[in-house]
């Protein structure tokens, strides 16, 4: 089947599995006969959800921010690829200003932006020249390969000092069914931008697409569609009555201003316990095993509080929350975002994270050697912090840096550690995440050692800082 619009392939294949005719007769059928009336009664009337996923479209969202990109990509069943921070130079791109700011706020906000893009390109230059003066040539290598090289070297360093209103492009190829869910949780985001480009794609796919392969396909990509995206308000009333819940109700817990990044593994022995854990884990600044040793040992009666608390605002077609998702093996991590953007790509496991805040400060890697390097970084890191304390939330968290930690959580089963942590650990990745995938088969062999061994993860301190 050459490519087709996305709702006239979800009918043509849904009457496929409903009928004795061969795909040919189907697609015949499907040329004089209305798709919309059709997905209309069995998918938004019926809830035939698996029709939509029966239908693809690509869509490329261009100029948004690195906050609201991540914020695209947060979907389980997704494929696509962003801007690289290694193979791209982001200095000269500018950055998206919050239109929550008020002039004097986006001033302010302005003048952290350029100072901390005025780091990165100084970052940038001083790593590429500490590593060309380190690391010469190999006799073999052509001199384009090795200068390539090190810069993708120095931006994995000088990347630190990008932040979340940075823009980028995010290109995708979806189900029309991931695309209605996707659309409805951006229109319901707490950030302007990201309802903007919510209600950008939904009017995208009114429409006939932008780009064209072959002059005689056109029409509308999805018109039926967009006609039932309304924002999604549920995951979002239920993080806020969450939230209150746990402020009115988890005893106090000690303030931690700062943490190193880490990888912690727990086993959940008990599914409704994790579930509860990982509700709280999402509205509160808590690592996972105290919130998890906490249900544990709280009354039935208090756990079922905290699930009708997430349920009250679910509506009739409304999937569960990925905190009601479950896996064998969690990993409690303690991360910069930038590596966070680079595993959050992983969706064979269900992830959730904390809010976004300099409050468990910021990386300071080995790469960032003493002398300028470090001094340049720290200083813009300072600079950052200040100014972040100065903006309003949540609207701030655009300036933090892909430096700056944050906690997130992982959820999966054994295959899915393995692969993480063979391909994640090797001598071409990023040093941050390198540490995170080897210390993930660390804390595996704690509790697995045999599980364990089978893991070909490469050591952090084997590197080879001329290989992409």
């Amino acid at each position: 089947m050459s490519p087709m619009p996305a709702e006239k392939s979800a009918y043509a294949l849904a009457r496929y599995s409903r009928s004795a005719d061969s795909i040919r007769e189907s697609l015949e059928w499907v040329k004089t006969h209305d798709s919309a009336k059709f997905l209309e009664s069995f998918y938004f009337q019926y809830g035939h959800a698996s029709i939509a996923d029966l239908g693809h479209v690509g869509i490329c969202w261009e100029g948004i921010s690195e906050l609201a990109a991540t914020e695209v990509e947060d979907e389980p069943l997704w494929d696509g690829q962003a801007k690289s921070t290694r193979y791209q130079d982001f200095a000269k791109l500018g950055f998206v200003t919050p239109p929550e700011f008020d002039e004097a706020e986006a001033e302010r906000y302005r003048q952290a932006g350029r100072a901390l893009l005025a780091a990165y390109e100084r970052l940038h230059a001083l790593k590429f020249e500490e590593l060309t003066g380190s690391l010469p040539r190999p006799e073999g290598m052509k001199p384009d390969a090795y200068e390539r090289n090190l810069k993708a070297r120095a931006f994995d360093v000088a990347r630190y000092a990008l932040f979340f209103g940075i823009p980028t492009n995010v290109g995708q190829v979806t189900s029309i069914r991931t695309l209605e869910k996707q659309i409805r949780r951006l229109k319901a985001s707490e950030f302007a931008e990201i309802r903007e480009v919510g209600g950008e794609a939904a009017t995208a796919v009114a429409e006939a697409p932008a780009c064209l392969w072959h002059e005689s396909v056109g029409g509308p990509v999805a018109p039926t569609l967009a006609k039932y995206v309304d924002p999604d308000p549920h995951a979002a009333t239920a993080s806020k009555d969450l939230r209150q819940w746990a402020r009115e109700n988890l005893p106090a817990s000690p303030v931690v201003p700062y943490a190193e990044a880490s990888v912690e593994l727990v086993r959940p022995a008990a599914a409704m316990v994790d579930i509860v854990a990982s509700l709280l884990y999402g509205v509160t600044a808590r690592p996972y095993r105290e919130l998890y040793e906490w249900a544990a040992v709280a009354s039935a009666a208090l756990r079922n509080e905290v699930i009708d608390v997430a349920l009250r605002s679910r509506a009739r077609y409304d999937e569960l929350l990925k905190p009601f998702r479950g896996g064998q093996y969690v990993f409690d991590i303690v991360m910069d975002i930038g590596a966070y953007r680079d595993l959050h790509r992983h969706r064979r496991c269900v992830q959730l994270r904390q809010d976004y805040s300099f409050e468990l400060g910021y990386a300071l890697p080995a790469a960032f050697t003493q002398g300028p390097i470090r001094e340049t970084y720290q200083a813009a890191m300072a600079a950052a912090l200040r100014q972040y304390r100065n903006l309003p939330q949540p609207a701030a968290q655009y300036l933090l840096p892909f430096g700056a930690h944050g906690r997130f959580l992982f959820k999966m089963d054994f295959a899915e550690i393995e692969y993480i942590s063979k391909l994640r650990s090797g001598v071409k990745g990023h040093f941050s995440y390198r540490d995170i995938a080897w210390k993930m088969k660390l804390e595996l062999a704690k509790v697995e050692p045999d599980l364990a061994r089978l893991i070909a993860a490469t050591p952090p301190w084997e590197d080879d800082p001329l290989t992409r």
